[in-house]
């Protein structure tokens, strides 16, 4: 950023949201991230930022390799069909991101083999043995004593044992570290309740060594200089935040990432703080590079019946949605209902009374009457009156200062 102080250069903004996998297409719970995070952006370009905003998706591992299998095309033929599904929907929704990346993009791989072979040669990464509970769906291990009434604590599905040769990153070499950052800088991890659950949960009991390579399945980005290992989901999902800008391992960065990096925001669902508050950090604390400004994990937009999932039928898709009320009533809906605290719920029932009270009656009835005085009383041409009453004084106070409540939070 220049440090000319009488310079009208603006401001850098970089902000992203998690990449989607592709596992198949997003639903509206999905689709409300990028929704959210297109509003911040749009505002702060408002405000006169030159704001970088940057989406994508994530397209290795086991999971898509089975469901390529499933589907009888190749795992690269299964990412390419979702992918384009999931940038169609972002840009039904128009969503104003300025970079989609894929991981399978060949830039984005190629860091992903030397950030490995680094953090190898520097003594991060080491090659052990692994044996635990594994969960195909998030594509994580456990230990038995992490499970909830024996399955997975992050999906509730049944776990299964699991046992190969994997690389390790040696996470407890920066705990200490991690935990003094948070300490230091409260807004880091935003609502403070996510802060509190990773401090109390995994920071302070103590991290485990964490696995960043596969041998049971062949769909990922292979280590350089062991292919029969390929790199696992987390350590190639989460670089993509500092490929996309132009990041080069060997030091020969890109002008977008000398001129964006760090990033202000980090957009994720609560379901994924603990790998961008926990795992992202630490990497980036291995690479020697300043961590984003802040994480903030948002909450789920429900089902009346509960969080969606395909296996309960009650899946709602921001395509169906759009064709019955429009995009912006979708975007409006979503934005309006979803605390940044607490679950936020949609339905066709919820849609229909919010879209007849707020833009029906309330903003239709106001644009209606606005319009009829307007024609009734000064043939319908808009112009500047000068009116400077009191209760015009009052109006314009009311609207400015929500202007500042607004920027302020």
């Amino acid at each position: 950023m220049c440090q000319n102080e009488n310079c009208n250069c603006k401001k850098p903004y970089y902000i992203t949201t998690a990449i989607a996998y592709t596992s198949g297409k997003p639903h509206i719970g999905n689709t409300y991230e990028i929704v959210l995070a297109d509003s911040i952006a749009r505002f702060k370009r408002e405000q006169g930022y030159d704001v970088r905003f940057q989406t994508g998706t994530d397209e290795h591992g086991q999971k898509i390799e089975l469901k390529a299998e499933a589907a009888g095309v190749t795992p690269k033929e299964f990412v390419d069909d979702v992918a384009g599904q999931i940038k169609t929907i972002w840009d039904l929704m128009n969503t104003s991101y300025d970079k989609f990346i894929r991981t399978t993009d060949a830039d984005h791989e190629a860091q992903v083999q030397k950030i490995f072979k680094k953090l190898y040669d520097q003594g991060d990464i080491y090659k052990g043995y692994y044996e635990g509970l594994y969960c195909t769906p998030c594509e994580s291990f456990f230990t038995e004593s992490q499970l909830v009434d024996g399955k997975c604590p992050d999906c509730g599905r049944e776990v299964q044992p699991a046992k190969e040769e994997a690389y390790f990153f040696r996470m407890s070499k920066y705990a200490d570290r991690l935990i003094a950052y948070i300490n230091e800088h409260p807004e880091f991890i935003q609502p403070v309740s996510r802060k509190n659950e990773m401090m109390n949960n995994f920071l302070l009991p103590g991290l485990q060594d964490l696995c960043v390579s596969r041998t049971s399945f062949t769909w990922g980005i292979p280590v350089a200089f062991d292919p029969k290992h390929v790199t696992y989901v987390w350590l190639d999902a989460l670089t993509n935040y500092i490929t996309g800008l132009g990041y080069d391992c060997d030091g020969n960065h890109g002008e977008l990432f000398e001129k964006y990096w760090p990033a202000d925001l980090h957009l994720i669902g609560k379901d994924i703080i603990r790998f961008h508050t926990i795992y992202w950090p630490i990497f980036l604390m291995a690479l020697d590079l300043p961590l984003p400004k802040q994480v903030f994990g948002h909450p789920w937009l429900l089902q009346g019946d509960g969080k969606m999932s395909k296996s309960k039928g009650n899946v709602l898709y921001a395509d169906t949605l759009v064709d019955f009320f429009g995009v912006d009533a979708v975007r409006y809906f979503v934005l309006h209902e979803m605390p940044f605290e607490n679950d936020g719920v949609i339905s066709w029932e919820l849609m229909v009374e919010r879209m007849n009270s707020d833009l029906a009656n309330i903003l239709g009835n106001l644009v209606n009457r606005t319009i009829s005085m307007s024609n009734k009383y000064f043939g319908g041409e808009v112009r500047n009156g000068g009116a400077a009453d009191a209760v015009d004084e009052d109006l314009k106070n009311v609207v400015l200062e929500s202007v500042k409540k607004a920027e302020a939070r």
